[in-house]
């Protein structure tokens, strides 16, 4: 029988013979083709690297040069005017890389998701082509809430309709900054609320500094999660036998009372909540921990979930398309009431790539 292996390494033994003497004979043709494929790879590798950065988000200090009007038109304008009137104020320009309209129909209608990722209240408010197109009269939530449609989600998220003294506030970075948020401001818009009261102004100060975020924001999201008078979450909730609370309706979702209700008290029995301090406490941390971290450290952050960490759209904190508007414009009656608003703030400023240089039309 015909040995094979043999014959195969016959076969290897002759072709790397074949190889050495093409190499010996040819030393520089050799060498100048190596060189070509190793300089191949390095610009092939170059070419990857600089392809894959571009894609990266960035972050840039906004000087009043550094930014490119006819790449993102409509913007310097509007950040120099607030500037001017606000010398101690920075913008940091958010470069997002990511397509407006894609971003749009990522917010928008999904027939994959259970719940929508925006919701306006059902008032006559409202246009009647806020409302989303597919599920223009299903209600969600407790049953006052409809799917936002795509021109309403434009309309709050573009940028250049916040880009004034009414919303700015909306990118306002949420750290603890010494002097800017003080006893008195708290005290301004805790006073008439489910939060009064000398201890809890002092105990959300506290809080504000050891988790490095700005109690004013801390205020101004419970109050818009609970209103000026609380609910039951905020007054206690009795689940499993005990008592519990949850005053940033954490995980309070669903398509009735009940579901909301039972969703949100089932967490904060599961946390141990079983005061108001101790929910207060854990909320921040779960604010911090969920969604600073996460990079998404503003109100228009937190609910527009477009920063890339594990994945987008989809860790955002509330459904309500309205909520960065008002909780804005308490912080930014809170700095004002405690003379505090033109302190040292900074702004963090999206910027989405192929946005039209009109701005998005209400």
């Amino acid at each position: 029988m015909r040995n094979y292996n043999y014959s195969n390494k016959n076969k290897e033994n002759n072709l790397i013979g074949k190889i050495v003497k093409i190499i010996k004979e040819n030393p520089k043709k050799v060498k100048d083709f190596v060189i070509a494929i190793v300089v191949l790879i390095i610009i092939s590798i170059g070419v990857q690297m600089i392809v894959e950065e571009a894609k990266k988000q960035k972050y840039v200090v906004y000087d009043g040069e550094n930014l490119n009007e006819a790449k993102y038109p409509g913007y310097k304008e509007l950040m120099d005017k607030l500037m001017e009137e606000h010398p101690n104020w920075t913008f940091t320009l958010f470069y997002t890389k990511l397509d407006w309209n894609d971003v749009i129909e990522n917010e928008g209608h999904s027939d994959t998701r259970i719940y929508p990722l925006n919701l306006i209240p059902d008032s006559s408010d409202y246009p009647e082509d806020w409302r989303c197109e597919i599920d223009k009269d299903k209600r969600f939530d407790n049953g006052t809430w409809l799917c936002a449609s795509d021109k309403a989600i434009e309309y709050k998220m573009d940028p250049r309709n916040i880009l004034n003294d009414e919303n700015i506030f909306q990118f306002k970075e949420l750290n603890y900054v010494e002097g800017a948020q003080t006893l008195d401001g708290l005290k301004e818009i805790t006073d008439g609320t489910f939060l009064e009261g000398d201890s809890i102004s002092n105990a959300l100060i506290e809080a504000g500094k050891n988790a490095n975020l700005d109690p004013y924001f801390i205020a101004s999201r419970l109050i818009q999660e609970q209103g000026r008078q609380g609910t039951t979450l905020s007054k206690g909730y009795e689940y499993n036998g005990a008592i519990v609370y949850n005053p940033f309706n954490i995980n309070a979702i669903g398509n009735s009372k009940d579901e909301i209700l039972e969703r949100a008290a089932s967490y904060a029995y599961e946390e141990g909540w079983d005061s108001l301090e101790k929910a207060i406490i854990g909320g921040i941390e779960f604010m911090k921990k969920g969604y600073i971290n996460e990079g998404q450290n503003t109100l228009y952050l937190q609910k527009f979930d477009i920063v890339k960490q594990d994945g987008l759209y989809e860790n955002q904190y509330m459904q309500n398309l309205l909520a960065p508007t008002s909780e804005a414009s308490n912080m930014k009656d809170i700095y004002e009431a405690s003379n505090t608003v033109d302190c040292s703030l900074n702004f963090i400023i999206p910027l989405y790539e192929n946005m039209l240089e009109e701005v998005s039309e209400k």
